[in-house]
């Protein structure tokens, strides 16, 4: 799926998330599997971090702290 499309997805499911809060939870994943955390995807490992992060928010895997009532 397309960055574009997973993004159109993220904020139809979560009315009440903007895209500047949705590119700071990718911000805050990012960070995350760039520090060691384990992808909750099966996906090579080719895939770049902020793709992969958009991803698990996209399929509702992963909750940043702080937006927990926002991303599920």
């Amino acid at each position: 799926m397309k960055v574009e499309e997973l993004t159109a997805t993220i904020l139809e499911n979560n009315p009440n998330m903007d895209r500047y809060q949705l590119a700071i939870a990718v911000a805050k994943r990012m960070d995350e599997l760039l520090n060691g955390a384990t992808s909750k995807l099966n996906v090579s490992k080719k895939i770049k971090p902020a793709d992969l992060a958009l991803m698990e928010i996209a399929q509702g895997l992963v909750t940043i702290k702080g937006f927990s009532d926002i991303v599920k």
